[in-house]
């Protein structure tokens, strides 16, 4: 049973082993379950959940926790978390996060009687990533710069000509809410200073969008955004520091959070 969440992008990195277990095992008893936890308000829109599920390739049922009901039954913190339940319904293994890919899938093989032991598996090396998720709103704002203090409404922000390591701030009109931040006038623009080779936001507009990002001055491809969803900012294998530039041209464009990998 996997709880998840569709803009997470540590939830996405593990979808694939999870859907080569489902092909793999499912001749042998094994039943792979998604449990959807929204961690964000237009994750609760069946619409984007399915949609998503289309997108990822997903063929195992999803069942829809909206009120996190599940979620808090199991008393999961992190996105995402992996129990294996045996045949008599008991819970006999439970990893939080991604990773341990070849662990995971050895406690499945014993559970099966599926032979020998495999090799570890390959996955993202969290270690070289420098950054935490950044939030925009102000239910979780911490790494927000700019000299005005982020507050509810409608304001003016400007950002600091240098920005500290970790840091991100804003440029232009924003209105700033408990979960994101959205562009009020057209042209505004989000500096960040981070650690990693790869680097996302979860974002969403209220028409189509088409975001100009730079890194430590080189243009990077335009990022198109309209559906809520993470999009993909920087993919390198350069972990380091680096310096983004999102310029955005329009107003309703919302960006809800900066994820790394």
């Amino acid at each position: 049973m996997d709880f998840w969440a569709y803009s997470c992008i540590n939830c996405l990195r593990t979808l694939p082993f999870l859907i080569r277990w489902q092909h793999d095992y499912k001749d042998r008893g094994l039943v792979v379950i998604g449990v959807h936890a929204p961690e964000f308000k237009f994750e609760h829109d069946p619409r984007n959940v399915g949609a998503a599920i289309a997108r990822f390739g997903i063929t195992y049922p999803v069942a829809l926790d909206n009120d996190l009901a599940t979620w808090n039954a199991y008393g999961n913190e992190y996105w995402p978390t992996e129990y294996l339940i045996d045949r008599q319904g008991r819970i006999v293994y439970k990893h939080e996060g991604e990773g341990n890919y070849g662990e995971t899938e050895n406690e499945i093989r014993k559970l099966l009687d599926a032979g020998p032991a495999v090799g570890p598996e390959p996955g993202v090396d969290l270690r070289r990533i420098g950054s935490p998720e950044m939030y925009f709103g102000l239910d979780r704002v911490e790494n927000l710069t700019n000299a005005e203090a982020a507050q509810p409404g409608v304001h003016l922000y400007t950002a600091p000509a240098i920005l500290k390591l970790n840091n991100f701030a804003l440029n232009g009109v924003w209105d700033i809410s408990a979960q994101q931040a959205t562009l009020v006038h057209d042209v505004g623009q989000i500096r960040l200073h981070c650690h990693s080779g790869k680097i996302f936001m979860v974002a969403s507009s209220s028409t189509p969008v088409v975001l100009s990002v730079t890194v430590d001055g080189k243009p990077q491809p335009a990022v198109h955004v309209q559906q809520s969803r993470l999009y993909t900012l920087f993919d390198s294998d350069d972990y380091n520091d680096h310096v983004l530039n999102i310029d955005v041209p329009k107003a309703g464009f919302s960006a809800f959070t900066f994820t790394f990998g």
